[in-house]
Formats: C-alpha cells, sequence, structure tokens
C-alpha cells in the first residue's frame, strides 16, 4: 500500500470515527430532549385528569424507556455476564421501584421522579461523552510513522520493497528527504540526519561511511546507499512502536470511582433493602408498612447525585482546562495529574523552543556584522539548519558581494570565493585541516568558524534557545508542592548541564535514546510504588514510549509530534511548559470539589436512609436525598468550570 492510500484511509476511518461519536451526541440530545418534553405533558396529563395507577404507568413508560432504556440494557448485560452489581444495575431498580411504589396500599405515586432521576443520568453521561470525544479528536496514529517502502539494490536496479522483506546484509537506498527504514551502516554517501525523531538531539548529525544510523531517522542532504544490519521487527522504530504498545499496557488504570464505590455500595444496599422488607415481616410486622419502606430506602439510595456530579466535576475541570489552552483525555488523568509530585521533563522542544539561531558571535581581525556577512553568503545556497538560522541572522543578500566556486566538503563544512577572497565557513575539523589553532569557547551550543585567506577570522555560536516561558517554572512547580524536576534527553552532556542550571532542574540525565528514557522514569515510578504519581512532558516521537510509561504523560501539542500527543494524556495546546502549573492546579481543584460532592451526597443519604429505615422520612425528604442532593452537587461541580 502507498503511503497515500495508506493515509487516505487512516483519515477516512478517523472522519468516521468522528462522524460515529457526532451522531451518537445528536443522539442522546435528542432522547434527551424528547424524554423531557414527553415528561412535561405526562405531568400534566396526571394533575388534570383521574387516569388510573396502571394508566399513568402506560404514559411514563413513554418517556423512561426513551432514556431509560440504554441503562436497562447495560444492567441486564452486566447480569448476564456476572457483573450485575455496577451503578446501572443501581440506577434500573432504584427507578424502577419507584414507578412501582405507587402500587402499594396507602403509598403514593413517584413515577415522574424515576423519570427524572434517569433523565439527569443520562445528562451526565452526555456530558462526559462529549469530554471524551474531543479529547480524542485530531489525534493521529504512532503507527503512520512506520516506513512503508524500502529502495533495495537487487542485479543493479532498484526495486521498492516492505521494509519486513529486506534480509540482512542487503543495500538499500536513502534518498534525500526519506525516512531510513532499517538499521544499518553508511557504505557510500555523505549526508546530514534529523535524529530529533529518534533521541532528540538538537543538532542535525553528519554521517560518512562506515558509521551506523538508524531507522525513524530521516536524510537530509545526500544519497546513502546502506548495508541492513537488524531485520525490521529489531530495527529502532519498532522497538520505539513496542515501547509504546507495551507502556500503554503497563500504565495504571484508574477505574471510575463510581464504578469503584458501586462494588460496595451497590449489595450492601440491595442487601439491606431486602433485610428491611423480609426480617420485619417475618418477626409479625405488616408486609405493607415494611416493603414501602424497603422501597423507600432503595429510592434514597439510588446514586444519581454520585453517578451525575462526580463525572460531571471531572468534565467541569476538563473544560475549565481547556479554557487554558489545556487538553486533559478524562478525568481519570486528572485524579492521577492532581496526584504528581514528581514531573520529568524532555528538553528539545519542551524546555527549549527547538529553533535554532545565532546567540552569540565572536569576531577576530573582521567586526561582527562582517562575520555573519562571509558566514551567511557562503551559507546561502544551503538548506541544512545551521545555514538557515545563519542567513536569518543576515538576510540581505542584494549587496553586490560575488561568490562563485562554491564547494561543500564532506563532514566538514563550506568553502567559497566571495569577492576573490577564499573563505571558508564549518566545524573544528575544517579548521584543523587548514592548520588553524581554535580558541576556546565557553558558550553552549554548535560553533561555527570561520576563515579568510587561511587566517582564523573567528566563530558564530548557534544553539536551541531556552523558552522565555521557562524560567521560573521549578520554583512554580515546588511552591505548589512538586518536590522534584527532573531533565532527561538525547543531548551532549555540556548542554543538558547549561539548560539544567539554567532552569535550577533538581537532577538531569544526558545523551538518552527512548529506551534509556523509559527505563529511567520505571526507576522513578518504582521509587514511588503507587504513594504518589510521576509526570512527563514530552513533545517528539522519541517521547512517545516514556510518555504512555509514566503515570500521566504531558505533550507540547501546538508544535510537538502527533505521536506525543497520541501517547500523553494531557496536551499542552500552546506549547508553554508554564501550563502545568494551572494543569496541576486545575486537577487538584476539580479532585477535591468531586470528594466533596461525594461525602455531601453519601452524608445526606445514609442520614436519611436511616430516617427511612426509623419510619420518620417519607418521600418528600426520599426526593430531596435524591434529587435535591444531585441538583446541588451538580451546582457544585460546575465551580469546576472556573479557573
Amino acid at each position: 500500500m502507498s503511503d497515500h492510500h495508506h493515509k487516505e484511509q487512516e483519515n477516512g476511518q478517523e472522519h468516521c470515527h468522528c462522524h460515529h461519536e457526532e451522531a451518537s451526541t445528536k443522539e442522546r440530545l435528542l432522547k434527551i430532549g424528547l424524554a423531557s418534553l414527553l415528561l412535561i405533558a405526562t405531568k400534566l396529563v396526571e394533575s388534570f385528569t383521574s387516569l388510573s395507577e396502571w394508566q399513568l404507568l402506560l404514559i411514563y413508560l413513554i418517556p423512561y424507556l426513551i432514556v431509560g432504556w440504554e441503562t436497562l440494557t447495560e444492567a441486564f448485560e452486566g447480569i448476564t455476564h456476572g457483573q450485575a452489581l455496577d451503578e446501572h444495575f443501581l440506577m434500573s431498580i432504584a427507578t424502577l421501584g419507584a414507578l412501582a411504589i405507587g402500587f402499594l396500599p396507602g403509598a403514593e405515586p413517584q413515577m415522574a421522579e424515576a423519570v427524572f432521576v434517569m433523565l439527569f443520568y443520562q445528562i451526565g453521561e452526555l456530558f462526559e461523552g462529549i469530554a471524551e470525544d474531543r479529547s480524542r479528536r485530531s489525534i493521529a496514529h504512532l503507527t503512520a510513522l512506520r516506513p512503508e517502502t524500502a529502495h533495495v539494490e537487487k542485479d543493479g536496479a532498484l526495486l521498492d520493497t516492505d521494509p519486513g522483506q529486506v534480509s540482512v546484509g542487503d543495500i538499500i537506498v536513502v534518498r534525500p528527504g526519506e525516512r531510513i527504514p532499517l538499521d544499518g551502516s553508511v557504505v557510500e554517501g555523505v549526508s546530514s540526519l534529523d535524529t530529533v525523531a529518534l533521541t532528540g538531539e538538537s543538532l542535525p548529525r553528519s554521517v560518512k561511511p562506515g558509521e551506523e544510523v538508524y531507522s525513524g531517522c530521516v536524510n537530509m542532504s545526500g544519497v546513502l546507499r546502506i548495508k541492513v544490519e537488524k531485520a525490521f521487527g529489531a530495527s529502532t522504530v519498532m522497538r520505539i512502536l513496542d515501547l509504546v504498545e507495551n507502556a500503554a499496557d503497563n500504565k495504571s488504570k484508574n477505574e471510575r470511582f463510581i464504578t469503584r464505590f458501586a462494588r460496595i455500595y451497590t449489595p450492601v444496599v440491595v442487601a439491606a433493602a431486602l433485610l428491611l422488607a423480609v426480617v420485619p415481616v417475618l418477626a409479625g410486622g405488616q408486609l405493607s408498612v415494611w416493603l414501602y419502606r424497603a422501597l423507600l430506602f432503595l429510592v434514597v439510595s439510588c446514586p444519581c447525585a454520585l453517578v451525575i456530579s462526580v463525572p460531571l466535576a471531572f468534565f467541569g475541570g476538563i473544560g475549565g482546562a481547556s479554557r487554558q489552552g489545556i487538553l486533559v483525555k478524562g478525568g481519570n488523568w486528572m485524579e492521577v495529574l492532581a496526584k504528581t509530585d514528581t514531573i520529568v521533563f524532555d528538553k528539545t522542544g519542551t524546555l527549549t523552543q527547538g529553533v535554532f539561531e545565532v546567540t552569540a558571535v565572536h569576531p577576530e581581525k573582521i567586526t561582527a556584522e562582517g562575520l555573519l556577512h562571509l558566514a551567511a553568503h557562503v551559507e546561502r545556497y544551503s538548506d541544512h539548519p545551521i545555514a538557515v538560522s545563519l542567513k536569518n541572522a543576515y538576510p540581505d543578500e542584494q549587496d553586490g558581494c560575488e561568490i562563485d566556486q562554491v564547494e561543500e566538503v564532506a563532514g566538514q563544512g563550506i568553502r567559497a570565493r566571495v569577492n576573490r577572497q577564499s573563505i571558508c565557513v564549518g566545524n573544528t575539523r575544517m579548521m584543523q585541516a587548514l592548520g588553524i589553532r581554535l580558541p576556546e569557547c565557553q558558550d553552549e551550543g554548535s560553533v561555527v568558524h570561520v576563515a579568510i585567506d587561511g587566517e582564523y577570522a573567528g566563530h558564530i555560536v548557534i544553539s536551541d534557545r531556552i523558552r522565555e516561558d521557562a524560567y521560573g517554572l521549578v520554583d512554580r512547580l515546588h511552591s505548589i508542592g512538586i518536590r522534584q524536576a527532573v531533565m532527561l534527553t538525547g543531548d551532549h552532556g555540556q548542554t543538558a548541564a547549561a539548560v539544567a542550571k539554567a532552569l535550577r532542574i533538581d537532577e538531569y540525565h544526558a545523551e538518552l535514546l527512548p529506551q534509556d528514557k523509559v527505563e529511567l522514569l520505571e526507576k522513578l515510578v518504582g521509587e514511588k510504588k503507587g504513594r504518589q504519581t510521576v509526570a512527563f512532558v514530552g513533545d517528539g516521537i522519541n517521547d512517545a514510549p516514556v510518555l504512555a510509561r509514566a503515570d500521566v504523560g504531558i505533550a507540547m501539542g501546538g508544535l510537538g509530534s502527533q505521536s506525543a500527543v497520541e501517547a500523553a494524556d494531557v496536551v499542552l495546546m500552546d506549547d508553554r511548559p508554564s501550563k502545568i502549573v494551572t494543569a496541576v492546579g486545575i486537577a487538584r481543584k476539580t479532585l477535591r470539589i468531586a470528594r466533596e460532592n461525594t461525602w455531601f451526597a453519601i452524608g445526606v443519604k445514609v442520614s436519611v436512609l436511616l430516617l427511612a429505615v426509623a419510619g420518620l422520612a417519607n418521600m418528600g425528604m426520599a426526593v430531596f436525598a435524591d434529587v435535591g442532593v444531585t441538583v446541588l452537587a451538580i451546582l457544585n461541580a460546575m465551580r469546576c468550570l472556573h479557573k
């Protein structure tokens, strides 16, 4: 399958998935709207007519089944699969009890309350579904990064072959702009590789014959002939894909609070209601009285306030976070983020801008402007990132300079004649070849040296600037209780040390491959032993495995790679690392409000349940314990929408 066809198929699948989600939301809205109108109409019919209980039941069943059929079927499926005691079961038995309670002698009908409960429950489900659907949209599949084709040399011809069919020892050809499909060593050709997808290293890597290259890197300039040394299944890019899949399997899955609570709450409530209906009758009590109290017990115990308000609190937190440019993929990640006490950062593109620019100019026997002028003109025809940064620093190309005899020296730099002077712009090896002794440079970054007619003229430092937004971030994290800030990077130790010092990072590790990052993160997660959580912040393809393995992964989404966004649980849409402080604050507020709703609902319900057992509660109190508490809890949950 071609890349184009593959992408079209994936885009079509994604479009169908989004269309299905949109249709599901519209269907749920239609059900809620229709059931609401029918409920109002039915209540008016009940008020102005004298229909029998059975006639009212038949009328109320219409809006009840419209809005509650899905919950009833979920409860039935739970029973058939041996998982009966969940929130669907309790919601069903409580509302069915409310429908039937009016048939007891001396009891008042509560059919409208049953429909209200189902209606509120569906609204909560709608809000939660919208939040989850929005979180999943525009997320690309990591598998799209897998190379689809390898150009294999066979009998003097190039054959386009599936990388999985290429054998160790075969010679493959990689053209400029193509991704290297398999690991191997360069047989012929000189080029620069964009390795940021693999190691996170900020500067391109020059390669020549005899040097190893890894799948996943992008060939930037010359044509390379590569001898394959590893099968596709063992290649670097496939190992990264496997790491993501395995890490996702190992991630602790926090079940919804309501589901966990219902496993205890539901069987206890059902058993208590049965005992309340049977034991007093066996002891000589009146059947209608104790059956009424048992059904009242079930109505009060309906978990509507919890089932709706707790997910709604997380939805509100997700909505409030989205207003701040923070995308959270689900309420469970809010809970995990709130418990974070260690944050691990990638460097390039996360704490730094990921864009190269001239940061220092050190001329000798020439002006700084003149040094930049010569370097930019020699590099004017190159599209290497370093050349682009030099041209950006001195953009004036219309100054009458005569440039000729431009020659690229493999692995060293570029030589050219500018106004009849021989200008060499390159690295340390180029200067050593000219016999020039270089001065020490204290600046961090990649150093470009310039020589004029064989004499040293100075050097220019090109580096990846630290994000202005990152300064002071660690101090702010410490101020909100984050105990440790750690940096993991594939960059050189000297560059990593400078960034760590500038940002006051507590601990850093440099020159790491993706698997090294995963191992170090697993060590940090293991040290917590579930007491606290570890967050990882990254943006590159190489960050996807560690993003997936962290307790909570945070991706820089505005400029970050799609695979990192796919693997992450939280996405900073405007690439500002300071938003991490905001995200943690919102998560903690959301969790606090969810707990407030939980204990408030449980406290009121337990109080009314005790009164119901003693015969001191009526249906009005039961409705307050259910619907009233639900309304108050929802109003409290709406506070999560505000920062």
